[in-house]
């Protein structure tokens, strides 16, 4: 089992900062991919950042350069740091984690909004 807990959500002004934090535990080894969804009210899941063992990363075609996600050297962690915040990033951002043998570990969400 593993367990995934973020941190680091909250309220922010329109071009502030915030990063975000997410915490492995439990049954860590053999992480193949960690990332960050989001979901705001109404819309669907979106894919905003994830990192593989190799170092290789995917960006959310709306990032466009404002967001940097990282992993540890022990890759049980893993950060987003989120510049030029807009209120379109009002969202819950949820941690995930993927493990060959197992469905993707999810965490419970961190809430993050923007006000304009």
């Amino acid at each position: 089992q593993v367990q995934l807990v973020e941190s680091g959500g909250g309220l922010v002004q329109a071009g502030g900062s915030l990063r975000l934090s997410c915490v492995a535990s439990g049954s860590v080894f053999g992480f193949t991919v960690m990332g960050w969804y989001r979901q705001a009210l109404g819309k669907q899941l979106e894919l905003v950042a994830n990192i593989n063992n190799a170092g290789s990363i995917n960006y959310g075609d709306f990032v466009k350069g404002r967001f940097t996600i990282s992993r540890d050297s022990t890759k049980t962690t893993v950060d987003l740091l989120m510049n030029s915040l807009e209120p379109e990033d009002t969202a819950v951002y949820y941690c995930f984690a993927q493990q060959p043998w197992r469905p993707d570990s999810w965490g419970q969400g961190t809430q993050v909004t923007v006000s304009s």
